[in-house]
């Protein structure tokens, strides 16, 4: 184990045999052997600090097993344990078969929940595996800071489950992903990091089947330590268990690629959902524990993620098994950093969120942990506080929902936000200055797999989610898109230009941004989910991406805005350029002056030329050396017609190169070579990038 690692509880491999231990604090624990349908039930023998174990000589990789609590139940004391129900090892390092959901899965009765369920669980519940440490070759990470990450959210099936160069056999599996047909469009495309959406194993909610469909995203999360299975080439070949060393080897082969891997996972609640969901794992061993429960009436949970659940991070069984997650998907499995999804959750102790709590003091204080890339969700659901922006320690950079919004009103037209948008574009400094963080706090984003994709935002002023079963309700009503003047897809020449030129500009403004850009994969392809703002269901062509029709001009442009940002550090700022506030930067109207107050208040305003000066205060490499870079100039109109703009006198006899035109990306070269005075005329809803080389 690497310094800092900690050997969790669960099932771990001795010569000779296995132990076996769980956090409960039952009156007794039965560990459950199965060898296919018969199960052999062995009392855990030792009680130590609530956690029961025992050794069983024998047992070696691949022994399907699980556990039954016996104690009282008594909904009344938040109390539910119930040995009709066979039960998740919490530390399962994979996960072997589905929930059949029926009233055998319930841990009560139905028609009395103060009285427990007699039906036996065990067929109808996944089970828990014994694996071996999956081998490594220790190929090192890239380990990019942050002022040079470009992250790139995936689905791993979803990514490859059509790919034409990846072996059908392999298609949607991480076997898929770590091909060289995937992980040439990746380094192709530049990104750095890839962010996969929850892979821990995963279970759908029970009216999802009913209705033909399935939990895709996977944020549902019922083992955190294991693999999901659904996406392992080994498991469809017959070999349950394998998906351990498959997911190992895919994080190797993006290593060699000088690729990052951070995981998204879902530690704000699990997927045995509210009072009345299934008792799977956590309910039956210790409901009180892993739960947060209503004071007033322990028979209902606290419920801060909209799931039905949250997990109780103030326990510290729960906490030691965040912990031993976050540590073993490092250590272990190779992994790069995390992405916590509705994190706010992991932070409230008391129940207000708290930046001195628990999990962050163990986070920062973890030798292991606190190294990784830690990224924040900022946000849960239904406190005074669940809007968390901003507020996350030091060590954490974080989803800037504001930016999104922004970003988006701004192209759309709306009045009022020049300010505003010159604030998100220069990394938020009204968020993270005044906290001593860096603009790199920031992850800018304009899209996630939660909402539209790129294409659906500018195709859909509405949702259309009627294929998931809720008649339309689900998914958000607030996705500040615009259709370009025609609901869905259209023929219409002008419109497909205005919808392109609208993509071309949302991505120069998210990957020129101050800060830390996150693409939604498929994006750069074009990809639609035909106006689904709310996909989660959807495990299918939906939600799958389209290699047969690829935007190749969108891709190429997307290379080439990425590229761009990756050969200049003057769009990868580590610091703030002037102090704190976005008018110490050098901002000018069209007519090449620096913005006064009245301009930057004028609500009609939509158009602002930023300067960058790639000798002011420059970063320092590793070895102490500045950072220097050519100038830039960013043009960005975001009015209904031409704006021409004056290109301001800045340096004695520079002469400015066009780089990117997102009107017509083509022709950049249009603008020729202008200098102090000229004219340079931005299209409609464009943006002008303008270079000049440093002496």
């Amino acid at each position: 184990m690497l310094p800092g690692a900690v050997a969790p509880l669960g099932a771990t491999v001795r010569a000779g045999g296995t132990n076996f231990a769980v956090a409960s604090r039952a009156d007794a624990v039965e560990l459950c052997l199965f060898d296919g349908a018969d199960e052999r039930r062995l009392v855990l023998p030792e009680y130590d600090a609530g956690v029961w174990h025992g050794f069983v000589p024998g047992v070696g990789p691949g022994q399907a097993y699980g556990f039954r609590a016996h104690g009282p139940y008594d909904p009344a004391r938040g109390l539910r344990y119930n040995p009709a129900k066979l039960l998740l090892d919490p530390y399962a390092r994979a996960v072997s078969g589905e929930v059949r959901f029926g009233p055998e899965v319930l841990g009560h009765d139905p028609d009395d929940p103060e009285r427990p369920s007699m039906l036996d669980s065990a067929a109808h519940v996944p089970r828990s595996l014994v694996v071996g440490r999956p081998a490594t070759t220790s190929e090192p990470a890239p380990l990019y800071s942050y002022a040079d990450t470009v992250v790139y959210e995936v689905h791993v099936k979803g990514f490859t489950a059509t790919h034409p160069g990846v072996p059908p056999a392999l298609r949607g599996t991480y076997a898929g992903l770590g091909h060289d047909a995937a992980v040439a469009h990746l380094v192709g495309l530049g990104v750095t990091t890839v962010e996969l959406l929850p892979v821990h194993h995963h279970v759908s909610e029970a009216f999802l089947p009913a209705r033909g469909l399935t939990n895709y995203w996977g944020y549902n999360t019922i083992g955190y330590l294991a693999p999901h299975p659904g996406y392992s080439a080994e498991v469809r070949r017959g070999r349950p268990g394998g998906e351990v060393a498959e997911f190992r080897a895919m994080v190797e082969a993006l290593h060699r690629a000088g690729l990052e891997v951070v995981l998204d996972v879902v530690f704000n609640h699990t997927g045995e959902g509210d009072p009345h969901g299934p008792t799977l794992c956590h309910r039956g061993l210790d409901n009180a524990g892993y739960y947060r429960l209503d004071p007033a009436d322990p028979r209902r949970y606290l419920d801060t993620t909209g799931c039905g659940n949250s997990l109780n991070t103030a326990d510290p069984f729960t906490l030691q098994l965040v912990m031993d997650s976050l540590r073993y998907w490092l250590t272990v499995m190779g992994v790069d950093g995390f992405r916590f999804d509705l994190a706010p959750t992991l932070a409230r102790d008391d129940g207000g969120f708290d930046r001195l709590a628990a999990f962050f003091d163990l986070v920062s204080q973890d030798p292991v942990v606190s190294r990784a890339k830690l990224i924040a969700e900022p946000w849960d659901v239904g406190r005074a506080d669940s809007y968390d922006l901003g507020r996350f320690p030091p060590l954490w950079r974080e989803w800037n929902g504001r930016y999104r919004d922004t970003v988006r009103d701004f192209w759309r037209s709306h009045d009022g936000l020049l300010g505003e948008f010159a604030t998100r574009f220069a990394g938020s400094a009204d968020l993270y200055g005044g906290r001593g963080r860096r603009p790199t706090a920031s992850v800018n984003f304009v899209t996630a797999h939660d909402g539209f994709t790129l294409a659906d935002l500018v195709t859909y002023d509405r949702k259309h989610n009627e294929a998931n079963g809720d008649d339309n309700r689900d998914g958000s009503d607030d996705d500040r898109s615009w259709n370009c003047g025609q609901e869905g897809p259209t023929d219409d020449p002008e419109v497909r230009a205005l919808r392109a030129r609208q993509q071309r500009a949302l991505l120069t403004t998210l990957l020129l941004s101050f800060g830390v850009p996150m693409l939604l994969g498929g994006d750069e392809l074009g990809r639609t989910q035909r106006g689904n703002n709310n996909a989660y269901c959807h495990d299918d062509e939906l939600t799958w991406f389209d290699w047969a029709h690829v935007d190749d001009e969108l891709l190429a442009f997307t290379r080439t805005l990425i590229a761009l940002r990756r050969s200049h550090p003057v769009f990868r700022r580590r610091r703030f350029l002037s102090g704190v506030d976005w008018r110490n930067l050098r901002w000018y109207s069209p007519a090449g002056t620096i913005l006064t107050a009245a301009e930057w208040a004028d609500p009609s305003a939509h158009c602002v030329a930023t300067y960058l000066d790639g000798r002011d205060s420059p970063d320092q490499d590793a070895e102490g050396r500045a950072l220097l870079d050519d100038d830039f100039l960013v043009l960005v109109n975001a009015w209904w017609g031409p704006v021409g703009f004056t290109v301001p006198a800045l340096r004695t006899g520079q002469v400015w190169e066009p780089e990117i035109d997102t009107f017509d990306p083509a022709a950049p070269g249009a603008h020729g070579k202008p200098t102090a005075g000229d004219v340079v005329t931005v299209g409609p809803r464009a943006v002008v990038v303008l270079r000049a080389p440093a002496d």
